[in-house]
């Protein structure tokens, strides 16, 4: 490719759970011109967190060291005359994932004094150690005798999300509590650190973020008021004040790139910076959004992602989501967010369980460790192969995906996992094709859950790290769902729509609907569902709800 002085490049940063990855696009074509990924160092070393105790942490400076070092190698690799033509960034995040910032928007763990405090840094969005405060907030919304501001988060408030995190730290350090100012999303803190408008008074606020995790509407004048926030714990008196009111769609500007960051990247400086927000979004944007799609981000975990108009949808509030936002996905149109909170972290889960041997035992048997990572590379691999060959009408397992909890339907993330239906001749391949077919049944009742509330879905589109990769798993959850499931060309979806953004922020398009057109990548694969297979999984669904209505209450109380 050569540069065209003409031509026009935007910057789409995704920020993900163990890395941030930068995609250079040309706004023409949609060409992905270049891209590079940067781990998160302090991640990888297991600092900060604690699975045992489900807290997730994420270090300020893996973001911003990462940031650095995937858009300056980004640049490495484009032809010349290149940089000079970026005219924005896009960036999105995980979420709900805030922290703690002081009057200057300076995280906490910034500064020397919290630096090693994981309460000072941000909360990543599976940290699940406020199961206690959001309970307290549900049961508070609905007995108060004020508005249920939980209505337009699905009627459930959980604690993977904004309030029920804060209130959780508060509680639990006294020192971050006097030294807290304020809290941020991180897809707030980095446009903002990237345009010098980091103090929590100027910094522009996601609508996506707030709506969909903060409880934010207009209809009540933005957060829950200050008698709903005092009454839940007076350790919240005062806080909504110096945080926000208004919020922003990801079309405008966060600011313009200061000369510092356009100094480090190789970019020129005042380029527009577009208002962040959450990776599903922008990336149900990335893969084509349309009204009565739905898009499906499958990972680690999913995040299922519909728009529809407000004509349409009108006074429904769909019950058992993760929220429904106005502007949230394409500004003028209702965002409606759903997912599992275990997808591709169910299938990591049963291979590292049958690799435990060989890690505990390995260097004592003589298997050396680069065996033993090979191994493990390609136990995965042969498990889907075998998986595929057992006939679904031969094996007798069934299992619950909730693994991680459950965000959708119904948000309870004491909800444990199972596995039912085990005989002498149940073998690993057999209970993996069952974890498959609980996640892709997961999957179903997200889509069940639309349909109730009388939202059409017309077609499936997915995108993210399992569509590109596994085709059994693709064909399960189409032959589940008794749709076909369209996979984006994009691998990088995600960044693509944060790209996008960066376009519209930067005055290339006027809206959504241009820049999908124009830089849109189209569709690599189709999985068209098998009828036989269909009805055999209608069945089966049946009897996994049944079993999930069985054995809730005990999970929970495990």
């Amino acid at each position: 490719m050569l540069s065209n002085d003409n031509t026009k490049y935007v910057l789409g940063v995704d920020f993900g759970s163990d890395s941030v990855r930068s995609l250079v696009v040309d706004t023409s074509t949609g060409e992905e011109v270049a891209g590079a990924v940067a781990n998160y160092r302090r991640w990888a070393e297991g600092l900060y967190s604690d699975a045992a105790q489900n807290q997730f942490r994420h270090h300020p400076l893996d973001y911003l060291e990462g940031l650095e070092e995937c858009i300056t190698q980004a640049l490495a690799q484009v032809p010349s005359g290149v940089a000079e033509n970026v005219i924005g960034i896009g960036v999105d995040t995980t979420g709900s994932t805030p922290g703690p910032v002081d009057e200057h928007g300076t995280l906490l763990a910034l500064r020397e004094e919290f630096r090693h405090n994981p309460n000072a840094m941000f909360v990543l969005w599976k940290d699940h150690t406020a199961l206690r405060e959001a309970a307290e907030i549900n049961d508070l919304a609905r007995s108060w005798g004020g508005v249920d501001y939980t209505k337009y988060e699905g009627g459930v408030y959980s604690s993977e999300w904004f309030w029920a995190k804060i209130l959780h730290t508060l509680r639990d350090d006294p020192k971050v509590r006097e030294a807290a100012y304020s809290w941020v999303e991180v897809c707030d803190w980095i446009p903002a650190v990237l345009t010098g408008t980091t103090s929590p008074k100027v910094l522009k606020r996601s609508r996506c973020a707030a709506g969909h995790k903060a409880m934010w509407h207009e209809e009540w004048g933005g957060l829950p008021s200050e008698a709903f926030l005092t009454k839940l714990d007076p350790l919240l008196e005062g806080l909504r004040a110096r945080l926000y009111t208004d919020t922003y769609t990801s079309d405008v500007k966060a600011g313009d790139l200061t000369a510092e960051w356009a100094k480090r990247f190789g970019l020129p400086a005042g380029i527009a910076v577009a208002v962040g927000a959450f990776d599903a979004h922008m990336g149900a944007v990335g893969g084509g959004a349309r009204e009565n799609t739905l898009v499906k981000i499958m990972g680690t975990s999913t995040c299922d992602v519909m728009v529809a108009s407000k004509e349409s949808l009108g006074d429904t509030l769909v019950a058992g989501i993760c929220g429904q936002v106005d502007g949230s996905v394409i500004p003028g149109m209702i965002g409606l967010e759903a997912g599992q909170s275990a997808f591709g972290d169910v299938y990591a889960w049963f291979r590292d369980l049958l690799f435990w041997p060989l890690e505990a035992l390995g260097e004592e048997v003589g298997i050396t460790s680069e065996a033993r990572m090979a191994i493990k590379r390609a136990i995965l691999a042969k498990l889907t192969d075998e998986a595929a060959k057992v006939d679904p009408a031969t094996t007798t397992v069934v299992a619950l995906d909730w693994l991680n909890g459950r965000r959708t339907p119904y948000a309870d993330q004491e909800l444990k996992g199972a596995l039912v239906g085990l005989t002498l001749g149940t073998d690993a391949p057999r209970i993996f094709r069952a974890l498959v077919e609980a996640t892709a049944f997961g999957s179903k009742a997200i889509v069940e859950r639309f349909k109730e509330e009388g939202l059409q879905i017309d077609q499936v589109i997915a995108q993210g790290g399992i569509p590109g990769k596994n085709e059994f798993v693709m064909q399960v959850t189409a032959d589940v769902l008794g749709m076909p499931i369209k996979v984006v060309k994009s691998e990088q979806s995600v960044a693509l729509g944060a790209a996008m953004f960066a376009a519209i922020a930067g005055g290339r398009f006027k809206d959504v609907k241009q820049a999908q057109d124009a830089m849109g990548s189209g569709y690599s694969t189709v999985y068209t569902p098998e009828p036989a297979r269909v009805q055999h999984y209608e069945g089966l669904y049946q009897k996994y709800l049944t079993i999930g209505e069985m054995l809730q209450d005990t999970l929970r109380s495990l």
